[in-house]
């Protein structure tokens, strides 16, 4: 799963989650993917699909699932905003 995603690809979906998503509990909601980041603002998080994805320093970031399954959907919901959306 490490190499299927980049983090250019990550930050890119969590912008389009803030610049079209649904504002809800102070965190932003796009199809079905919730993004939002720490209190300074240095680790971002998007999660939906039973699965967290959170990045950190130095182009690292950790996915957090049960099942393939589950990262392989969340992964498709992450290429879907990142193809759709502007």
């Amino acid at each position: 799963m490490k190499n299927e995603l980049s983090i250019r690809t990550v930050l890119s979906v969590y912008e389009k989650i803030i610049d079209h998503g649904e504002v809800v509990d102070e965190r932003h909601v796009l199809e079905g993917i919730t993004a939002y980041t720490d209190h300074d603002g240095y680790t971002v998080y998007l999660e939906g699909q039973r699965v967290k994805l959170w990045t950190g320093f130095h182009n690292t970031y950790h996915l957090d699932y049960e099942s393939e399954r589950d990262a392989e959907n969340f992964m498709k919901k992450l290429n879907y905003i990142d193809n759709n959306y502007d």
